[in-house]
């Protein structure tokens, strides 16, 4: 790995607003801070703002330790349970706000418990567990009655609203685009389908920025509706809500794991020790062995027979969600398109294949040129910085490039002088290196100063993105020092929680720091937004 000497923390004094372009604004902003020595740790550091007094008027002092992807449901309401009923719903929530419910964690949270909001099962990256835990603790409103702790904060407080309300902003108000088409981006013989996607937004009358994120929304298998229609033993076109059957599944309604309320239904169908076990299995019990297999169809084949009137059975289905994906691309490169980078989901449970909804669909399924419904996810402190001269450190294995593909069209179409920082990992070199052509002539230019990659399956000993970043230790925290910040996109439970204990040992070795005060460090940078992640 080439080394790259940084200078000193750069401080941005000019403002965007004085006449000099970015070249111009960063020599001068590089000026300043060495003259009057604006990087000393004291001049330097972000300040954080008080945090506002409690609207809820519930006592609670507003901490949140369990506000972390990689923690366990149960550790984290074992965390919150002394805490007022809605922070003890935050807690319930995946923790990623990722804005695929139309909310951050806390503000759902927030609207469930001031019963703004009655929809229970929209935290897509907690499912089951989440939905069952957020049940139990609404049944504590005593069956819509509050409790004096949420009366008070529905008195006290306004009601929180799911973010932007404008077409195309939201999960509520999809908007029109077009398929414009789909590109391989592995090589033959890898374990992965990853496709390049472009969308057509010209004239869906939605813009975003690098670091938002694109809803869609999907389309089930035509073949799956077929086989549920074929197990229920109704007819495609029967009836429902001026919708074919067919079109219902296909297009409304989530046919993957099936729900507690469909297993609740199936037990009034049945008797005997059936019902026993579908009552068990809406309660969150696996008496087979079998539970984590049973989508909507596993679940009818299981209880074969049942003949249930077919809008009562709609109606125990849960809704099919929108599927939000990093955008990989930056719209001062190419105006009026939008990217994404998909892998294509397709596992064998229970004797069958079983496939991902959006992803096989942008696969085999949409056609380009075809219509689909879209809207921008507005990030939640996830953006390149304000000065383009920033350095930056992007760690994104697999899809968790996206957003880093997106940041360097932007600083490139931008001509920034911010160094950058790859790290990127997958299976093979040879077949998995997702953009390898653009990065290599990102490299070319200047815009990546470092790419750093990581195979796991090209040796014998399996390398990882947080085993480079072990191996450039020293180079990585003079980056840190520098005043770079530092990106992860990725897997929550596994990868991210992996780069941050490879990244707080870099700092206690490289910066003569013990466990904890490498762990404050690293809570100083995501507290001065230096430290961004965007996980699933």
């Amino acid at each position: 790995m080439s080394i790259h000497t940084l200078p000193q923390r750069v401080v941005s004094v000019v403002p965007e607003s004085a006449p000099f372009d970015t070249h111009q604004r960063a020599l001068l902003n590089r000026f300043f801070t060495s003259a009057f020595a604006l990087d000393r740790p004291a001049a330097a550091a972000a300040s954080v703002a008080a945090p506002p007094a409690n609207p809820f008027g519930d006592g609670d002092d507003g901490a949140a330790p369990w506000h972390d992807a990689t923690i366990e449901i149960e550790a984290r309401m074992a965390m919150a349970s002394s805490r007022p009923l809605r922070r003890r719903m935050m807690a319930a929530m995946a923790q990623q706000d990722c804005g695929q419910c139309g909310y951050n964690c806390e503000d759902y949270a927030n609207a469930i418990s001031q019963q703004g909001e009655p929809r229970l099962n929209l935290c897509v990256p907690g499912g089951k567990a989440t939905a069952r835990m957020l049940k139990t603790l609404v049944e504590e409103m005593g069956g819509g009655v509050l409790d004096p702790e949420t009366q008070a904060a529905k008195a006290a407080a306004p009601l929180a609203v799911s973010g932007n309300t404008l077409p195309g902003y939201s999960r509520e108000a999809p908007v029109p685009a077009k398929f414009l088409g789909r590109r391989r981006l592995n090589g033959a013989g890898s374990e992965k389908i990853t496709n390049h996607i472009d969308i057509d937004i010209s004239e869906s009358g939605i813009d975003y920025v690098a670091g938002d994120s694109l809803g869609v929304v999907p389309r089930n298998e035509p073949a799956l509706a077929d086989a549920i229609i074929a197990t229920l033993g109704y007819p495609p076109d029967f009836p429902i809500a001026g919708k074919s059957l067919r079109s219902t599944l296909i297009e409304d309604m989530a046919l993957g794991t099936a729900p507690d309320m469909l297993f609740q239904f199936i037990s009034y169908l049945v008797g005997g020790e059936r019902r026993k076990k579908a009552q068990a299995l809406a309660k969150g019990q696996d008496p087979d062995g079998d539970a984590a297999s049973l989508d909507v169809l596993a679940t009818l084949q299981k209880f074969a027979g049942i003949r249930p009137d077919p809008e009562a059975f709609i109606e125990a289905l849960e809704p099919l969600q929108p599927r939000l994906y990093s955008i990989s691309s930056s719209p001062k490169a190419r105006p009026g398109v939008v990217s994404l980078t998909i892998d294509a989901v397709r596992y064998e449970a229970a004797g069958r294949t079983r496939l991902g909804v959006a992803s096989t669909w942008f696969d085999d399924r949409i056609t380009v040129g075809a219509p689909l419904q879209v809207y921008v996810q507005k990030a939640h402190g996830f953006a390149l910085p304000a000065d383009p001269a920033t350095p930056i450190i992007m760690v994104g294995p697999g899809t968790g490039v996206a957003p880093f593909r997106a940041f360097l069209e932007e600083r490139a179409a931008t001509q920034s002088p911010g160094p950058c920082w790859l790290f990127f990992g997958h299976q093979r070199e040879a077949t998995d290196f997702l953009y390898a052509d653009e990065l290599t002539a990102l490299q070319a230019s200047g815009t990546l100063t470092t790419l750093s990659t990581a195979w796991s399956r090209d040796g014998k000993v399996k390398v990882y993105v947080q085993d480079r970043m072990r191996e450039a230790g020293a180079e990585l925290f003079g980056w840190l020092e520098a005043g770079a910040h530092f990106y992860i996109c990725g897997d929550a439970k596994r990868m991210a929680k992996d780069v941050e204990t490879a990244l707080a040992d870099i700092i206690s070795s490289h910066g003569q720091r013990d466990g904890t005060a490498a762990k404050a460090y690293i809570a100083a940078l995501k507290s001065a937004a230096r430290y961004q992640a965007d996980v699933y």
